[in-house]
């Protein structure tokens, strides 16, 4: 009976790391297009070119290596390290840089198109969070940092407190020379603004999940009876 109920557990695990895969693309497309739209890239992906253009990483490489940054700074506010926020600091960065190499369309120039692409990436993104983080094995490393900053305001929507944080990283991103156009400034505010709506008509609430750690798991997924 405790072998079924291991084996019943690693199913569920392994399908939940298919799930954190597959909102991730979901996640990664979205941020695709925001780059796509072409008038000025969200907060993050504007550090993340920045950092591409002082050091010999492309974006993809750049992304990750924040992810991990950004996941040192997650440990110091305790919050619990999943096999998804793993997961996440791995595949985001690259599936995003996938979908810029794999476009076939030229670029776009149309200052309105770019606005509507922009917002429907926002859309994208906020329900890629969505799958990931249902999963329950941990946020990534930019979602455990807005998490574990949005439970230290926990009045405060968490959209808003995405709003505050991206304009943070927007400032360090500018100061990289990373691109910035009125994208930039729209993702800054729309992108916490269309999470929040989106959340809203969900209902759902990120800082509610109750995440299971790598250690936990891992325990697990090791028990032989």
């Amino acid at each position: 009976m405790e072998r079924l109920f291991a084996n019943r557990f690693r199913k569920i695990i392994i399908r939940q790391w298919l799930q954190i895969v597959a909102g991730l693309l979901v996640f990664a497309f979205g941020v695709h297009l925001t780059i796509y739209a072409n008038i000025g890239l969200a907060p993050w992906d504007c550090l993340g070119m920045g950092i591409s253009y002082h050091t010999p990483l492309n974006y993809g490489i750049a992304m990750t290596t924040v992810a991990v940054l950004v996941l040192i700074v997650d440990l110091l506010l305790k919050e619990r390290i999943g096999y998804g926020t793993i997961i996440d600091a791995l595949l985001t960065g690259n599936f995003v840089q996938m979908y810029n190499d794999l476009n076939p369309l030229a670029e776009n120039q149309s200052l309105w198109a770019g606005i509507a692409v922009m917002l429907v990436g926002f859309v994208f993104m906020a329900l890629g969070m969505y799958v990931y983080m249902k999963a329950g094995q941990g946020c990534g490393p930019r979602d455990s940092l807005l998490v574990g900053v949005g439970k230290r305001v926990p009045k405060v929507p968490i959209g808003y407190v995405q709003i505050a944080m991206w304009a943070v990283v927007l400032l360090i991103g500018w100061l990289l020379d990373g691109p910035v156009g009125i994208g930039t400034l729209l993702s800054t505010v729309g992108a916490g603004v269309v999470m929040q709506i989106v959340y809203d008509i969900i209902h759902f609430e990120p800082r509610a999940i109750k995440h299971r750690s790598v250690v936990d798991i891992t325990a697990k997924l090791n028990f032989v009876p």
